[in-house]
């Protein structure tokens, strides 16, 4: 026995020092994400709480009025907490390959969409402009499309099947911190994450 403890000894002490290289990730801390809780009753076609999506009709005669809501919030990980929100909007043509509709979800039981209903990573770009920045929680916002569409400077009869209208956000924690970028691993709506670093309503003919 006390050969095999000396031996596994050696092992441990051998394994520490061989280790030459300090990866990044090891310095990792806990953040606060921002939550996004959309309003699925106003959404002119069937969505999921768990997609983060709402759509436009664009059949719709009164597409001008239709409405896209949500609450924004956040949660923190072992953080002191968030000041601010940075409330980023855009008007973004349909991609390549979009989601199917209606949502398709991962699998029979299951909650979440089998792809994001966005793209990731969520980073603001030229493309996105400053709306607002939040102070207060929960916030509210409850938009038609014309305003949308009046915000981000673009017409509603120039709007194609699959185009978008996109928030996106920025955090600002109270430790002076700023989150501005959120990979897959923490908001992709697709595997069930806890954060929500965007949400949207895209466009659909239905």
């Amino acid at each position: 026995m006390k050969n095999l403890l000396l031996a596994m000894s050696l092992i441990l002490l051998g394994l520490v020092a061989c280790k030459k290289v300090h990866y990044e990730w090891e310095d990792y801390t806990y953040t606060a994400i921002p939550t996004v809780k959309i309003d699925t009753t106003k959404s002119a076609l069937p969505t999921r709480q768990a997609a983060k999506v709402a759509f436009f009709n664009l059949k719709d005669p009164n597409l001008a009025a239709e409405q896209f809501s949500f609450a924004l919030n956040w949660e923190a990980l072992g953080t002191s907490g968030v000041k601010s929100i940075e409330v980023y909007s855009s008007f973004n043509r349909a991609e390549a390959s979009v989601p199917a509709y209606p949502i398709v979800i991962s699998y029979p039981g299951n909650q979440y969409p089998n792809i994001a209903q966005f793209p990731l990573p969520s980073i603001v770009g030229a493309n996105d402009k400053l709306f607002d920045t939040v102070t207060e929680f929960p916030k509210t916002y409850t938009f038609t499309a014309a305003q949308l569409a009046s915000i981000n400077g673009i017409a509603l009869s120039d709007v194609k099947v699959n185009d978008y209208f996109l928030f996106k956000f920025i955090l600002n924690l109270n430790d002076g911190s700023r989150i501005v970028t959120f990979f897959n691993n923490i908001v992709d709506e697709a595997r069930g994450e806890p954060g929500d670093c965007r949400t949207g309503a895209r466009f659909k003919s239905q």
